[in-house]
Parts: C-alpha cells; structure tokens; sequence
C-alpha cells in the first residue's frame, strides 16, 4: 500500500494522539489510558526497566500505589514513515515528578529528553511497537516543605487520579 497525502495527516495525527494519551495514562493513572498507547507485545526502554511493556507496566503500577505527582509534555514530534504501517517517531519530553519512592522517601525531578519509538499500525490503529527513552537532562530538585510548597496560594482543582481528575468529567458538570 502506497501512501496518500491524507492517508500521512491522517496516520500523523492518530500518531500524535497515541503520544498524547501515553501522557495521560501516566500522569493521571489511567491504566485504560496508558495500555492503548502500547501493542500487548511491545518493548519498552525505560531507563529502570527494559523488556516487555509488562514489566514497565508493573513498575507503573507501583508507583501509581504511592500517588505521585506527574506531568508530561510532549512536543517536537518527528516522523518518518518506513512503510504504510510503520513509523520511526522521536518525541521530545519534559517531566515533572515528585513522589515516594520504594524506600518511602519523596523525590522532585524535572527530566528531559526523547521517546525514540517504532509505531505499527496494526487494524488500521497505530500504537508503540518498541520505545527507547532517552535521558537528556535530568535534574533533582528539593520538595518544598511546608508554606512553600503553596507559595502560589491555594489552587483548586489539583490534577488527581483517574477516574477524580476534572478532566473526566468534561461536559459531565
């Protein structure tokens, strides 16, 4: 199958969303979410973990138990299609973390750097077939403590887990 003009917007933008609800699943613990950005038999590089999307979903997973804090960004999203049904996409990321670690103590981090990803679509979806992330820039930061950790004043709503976060309730209010 060659490729069409429509048939590269249209694969870039299901690409883009894929990317996009990846970002979700991890920062609002949308297990839903998370496991549609990936095939079931996907590897994943993840710095801690690399080998099948399971084990990184287990880590997740455990994470997700300690109620961290995450935002993801993603941009400068690049792609090369090798073929109609698979693509080379490199994605830039910035992430903000903070939460308990294994060992119970809080961290802060602002990581940057590249989700390096093999897309395939497969039944006419795409989804991460293998993804390598690189870390550019990583850098811990001290937690605020006490006044300063609301030095902007109080803020309602605060992002929550799925299904709490407001943006599952769009339209719903």
């Amino acid at each position: 199958m060659s490729r069409t003009g429509l048939d590269d917007y249209l694969s870039r933008e299901a690409i883009k969303d894929c990317l996009y609800r990846y970002a979700r699943g991890i920062d609002r613990a949308d297990e839903a979410a998370l496991l549609s950005s990936y095939w079931p038999d996907a590897y994943d590089s993840h710095g801690a973990t690399a080998g099948p999307v399971s084990e990184f979903y287990e880590r997740v997973r455990g994470a997700w138990a300690r109620d961290p804090r995450n935002v993801h960004h993603v941009t400068n999203i690049l792609i090369t299609f090798r073929d109609a049904d698979s693509a080379e996409v490199e994605s830039y990321f910035l992430a903000l973390q903070r939460g308990a670690g294994p060992d119970g103590v809080v961290r802060q981090v602002m990581m940057s750097g590249r989700y390096c990803d093999l897309f395939e679509r497969r039944g006419g979806e795409w989804r991460v077939a293998r993804r390598t992330v690189v870390y550019d820039w990583v850098d811990p930061q001290p937690v605020p403590q006490g006044s300063e950790a609301e030095r902007f004043g109080p803020r309602q709503p605060v992002g929550a887990a799925w299904p709490d976060d407001p943006v599952y309730r769009i339209g719903k209010d």
